[in-house]
């Protein structure tokens, strides 16, 4: 799972809002302004019938701040990202 949707800053890094792109997914932010220092990317791939899957997930962020819950609340409703 991605450590952004616990993260101070999910709605305003770039890094994140580069996931969103790579996951077809709809962004907390159209200009994020915060660059993390560090983020560290896993992308899992896997091969479907006829195409081939990525999957995008931060594991690790020397700019990482803890706050639970944020993406959840940002988005209300929502399914969190997984």
């Amino acid at each position: 799972m991605c450590i952004c949707v616990n993260c101070q800053y999910v709605d305003r890094c770039i890094t994140y809002h580069a996931v969103e792109t790579q996951h077809q997914q709809p962004h907390l932010t159209n200009s994020p302004d915060f660059d993390p220092q560090e983020p560290s990317i896993n992308v899992n791939i896997r091969s479907r019938d006829d195409y081939i899957e990525m999957e995008w997930d931060v594991v690790g962020c020397i700019s990482f701040v803890q706050e639970m819950g944020k993406w959840a609340r940002l988005r209300p409703g929502e399914a969190i990202p997984t």
